[in-house]
């Protein structure tokens, strides 16, 4: 079997995916998302012009070789754009590999570890009043989980509060719209909204909140603190990760389970955090870690040390990523919980998939291959738009996190 060609389709059926599909002489093909938000035609552009034209000729099932010959040899390493590109065509190679074997992808990866996937929504309003109101809504649809944000007195807006309570798409203008950012408001806020959730839900379901890189990790320690008494299920993202030693003293302050890696390209920039321990859940994503391949040695490191996988999902990854990372999660032994944002009734249109929800679980089918297709004439009549995140300013103007 060889590799024939390969093409790129970018489509925006509400918001912009990139998808990359690889066609083989025996008339199976694989698909693989590469959507990289706010960036999406930087990594067409990759693809297009550095790796489509290395892979013609290629044997599919290589898979392993193919990672490496993508990583190895672009000498400039790693990187969201290159990361999301080589993680496009493993996925895509993967989903060849499975086609051709008769088997759904986690059979090749070694069977089920479990039967379903436990996953957590998101729920947020603009005060505490809504956002409860909307962690109710989603127990009454069945979620176990629940990622809860809330708006900020004094903060005309801020991250993860939408205007569509279960679409939330935060690439929302031509150019970058600017939010304006409070840590003490913030801060001081937080702690109410939690003691709200439990005093009128109670500590049954779980309860999870992303500080979204904000924080300085004194100001992570002190959230920590302030929040053990509400029994997180983890506080995501609560500094810049580009130090990991800001994790240390985090840990020094605070049992708040802590997660972060959505933003990671690599096992390196894993490292650290899980061989200190100073983690519990390691977010990465099977397209922004550079695919399955790279993925499975994340989790295996992960394992030894105690670490629970916790795969970013939003809605910037498309279906054809969640079908995958369902995949990946049914077989990993370490796995911790799969992040679950909805994708609107278009976008389910143009990827068809397998896989559904049930009682707080995703489930996988068991479709050869990874399960999720693209309908490219659908596909078609929604062209790509340019759509950028926000940028940050503090109240004194600053450029600040997003």
């Amino acid at each position: 079997m060889q590799i024939i060609s390969g093409k790129v389709i970018v489509t925006c059926p509400g918001r912009n995916f990139v998808t990359l599909k690889l066609e083989t002489d025996e008339g199976i093909y694989g698909i693989g998302d590469a959507t990289l938000n706010g960036r999406e035609q930087a990594v067409v552009a990759y693809l297009q012009e550095h790796v489509i034209p290395c892979l013609t000729g290629r044997d599919p099932h290589q898979v392993e070789d193919t990672w490496q010959y993508l990583y190895r040899g672009a000498y400039w390493r790693r990187g969201p754009v290159t990361m999301c590109a080589i993680a496009a065509v493993d996925t895509a190679l993967w989903d060849i590999k499975a086609k051709a074997a008769g088997l759904p992808l986690y059979q090749l990866l070694g069977g089920r570890s479990r039967q379903a996937v436990l996953v957590y929504g998101h729920a947020n309003g603009r005060d505490i009043d809504e956002t409860a109101e909307q962690v109710g809504k989603y127990i009454d649809m069945g979620y176990r989980a629940i990622r809860a944000q809330c708006g900020v007195p004094g903060l005309a807006s801020t991250y993860g509060v939408a205007a569509d309570k279960l679409f939330y798409e935060p690439a929302d203008a031509d150019l970058p719209t600017e939010n304006t950012w409070s840590t003490e408001k913030y801060l001081l806020h937080v702690p109410q909204l939690f003691e709200r959730l439990r005093n009128e839900f109670g500590f049954g379901p779980h309860l999870l909140h992303d500080a979204h890189h904000r924080l300085t990790p004194i100001e992570a320690a002190r959230l920590g603190r302030d929040l053990e008494p509400y029994r997180l299920f983890w506080l995501e993202d609560s500094v810049a990760c580009e130090n990991q030693q800001s994790f240390r003293l985090i840990r020094q302050h605070t049992t708040t389970p802590l997660a972060v890696g959505e933003v990671f390209n690599s096992i390196y920039d894993c490292q650290q955090l899980i061989a200190e321990q100073l983690i519990d859940y390691i977010r990465t994503s099977v397209v922004h870690a550079g695919g399955i391949t790279q993925l499975r040695r994340i989790a295996s490191l992960a394992e030894l040390y105690h670490v629970r996988t916790g795969c970013h999902g939003a809605t910037d990854l498309s279906p054809v990523c969640m079908g995958v990372a369902l995949h990946f999660d049914t077989w990993v032994p370490n796995f911790g919980i799969q992040e679950y944002m909805r994708h609107s009734e278009a976008t389910d249109e143009v990827f068809p998939h397998d896989y559904h929800f049930a009682d707080g679980y995703l489930h996988t089918g068991e479709t050869p291959g990874h399960g999720v297709d693209i309908d490219e004439a659908l596909a078609a009549k929604y062209p790509y738009q340019r759509a950028f995140l926000p940028v940050n300013r503090l109240e004194d103007g600053t450029m600040f996190n997003w």
